[in-house]
């Protein structure tokens, strides 16, 4: 048998100002921080990772707040949008609870069969809701009502500067050519979660610029380590430029850039995010790998303190 992703493991983005990302992400869409941690490439910065309970494969946003950093533009060459899976009959109410915070909301659409709610996070991110089925429970102690919070991810939109490659490298991968509308086409991958990918075809616009309020990068899901190393051998083979296995403490990674412009890592889905920490204290303290263990004290400080909101009082 071929060998199949499930669909997305993650997605990386950058961001601003630390607290607002956290107040937003847990207070407003009701996602759990379940790891604070910095960057591994630069320790001067956050990496903070959000998602159901216990921070599940294909449920995990994550940030690098670079604060003081540049705004990005979304453009070609992106992932230019993430969608979260939303329950059906939460439209209205999700509507109603982003334009009460202030956020300027889309009236939503319809595609491929499903209700779509176009919103941005606070540094002008792309964001959708997308009504759909999931196997994820919501956060239980998250503020917003379970039967309209967040169930992991949807999918993305990739922005492609060559949408016939990117979809030809998605198909090698195992996703599905499953339909097209205009100038979107959708792609599945057969796994549980988190398993749509659209590629837009753009005949003309303008390239994104990498800064805060931008996707750095999509991760796809590998079972494990063995497997990952066998997607390496194969993507090198299709003469990607493949790094080498790099060690991000809940996960083993490997990346490439395809070429429709699009940064993307191959992830495994273990060891997973409680490997240092209990479900109950995930995301409560700065948790640092092994080898930056001995400059605890010099990160700490150079790292702006952040206090993840108490959990809104709900009816369930």
């Amino acid at each position: 048998m071929p060998m199949q992703t499930p669909g997305v493991h993650h997605v990386t983005a950058i961001a601003s100002d630390p607290q607002a990302n956290v107040d937003f992400y847990t207070g407003v869409l009701g996602l759990r921080l379940v790891k604070r941690t910095v960057n591994f490439d630069d320790t001067r910065t956050y990496h903070l990772y959000y998602g159901d309970a216990v921070g599940t494969p294909g449920t995990v946003l994550t940030f690098f707040p670079f604060e003081g950093g540049q705004p990005g533009s979304v453009g070609r060459g992106q992932a230019s949008a993430t969608a979260f899976v939303i329950p059906d009959g939460s439209v209205e109410f999700w509507v109603d609870h982003l334009e009460s915070d202030g956020l300027a909301v889309e009236a939503p659409v319809e595609r491929f069969g499903e209700t779509v709610v176009p919103f941005e996070d606070r540094d002008g991110q792309p964001l959708e809701l997308v009504t759909g089925e999931s196997d994820i429970e919501p956060w239980a102690d998250g503020p917003v009502p379970a039967e309209h919070a967040i169930r992991g991810f949807h999918g993305v939109t990739l922005d492609s500067l060559s949408p016939d490659a990117t979809g030809a490298l998605l198909e090698s991968m195992g996703f599905e050519h499953v339909a097209e509308a205009g100038q979107r086409t959708r792609y599945e991958a057969d796994g549980e979660r988190a398993t749509a990918v659209d590629v837009l075809d753009r005949p003309a616009g303008d390239r994104g610029r990498q800064g805060a309020g931008t996707v750095h990068h999509v991760a796809l899901r590998a079972p494990d380590t063995e497997t990952q190393m066998d997607w390496r051998a194969k993507l090198l083979e299709q003469d990607q430029r493949v790094t080498e296995q790099k060690n991000r403490q809940y996960f083993h990674s490997i990346y490439f850039r395809e070429s429709g412009g699009v940064l993307v890592e191959v992830a495994t889905d273990p060891p997973g995010f409680t490997r240092d920490e209990s479900v109950d204290e995930l995301g409560s303290g700065l948790k640092l790998p092994p080898w930056l263990e001995p400059d605890r004290e010099t990160i700490a400080t150079n790292l702006a303190d952040i206090e993840a909101p108490a959990p809104a009082e709900t009816e369930r």
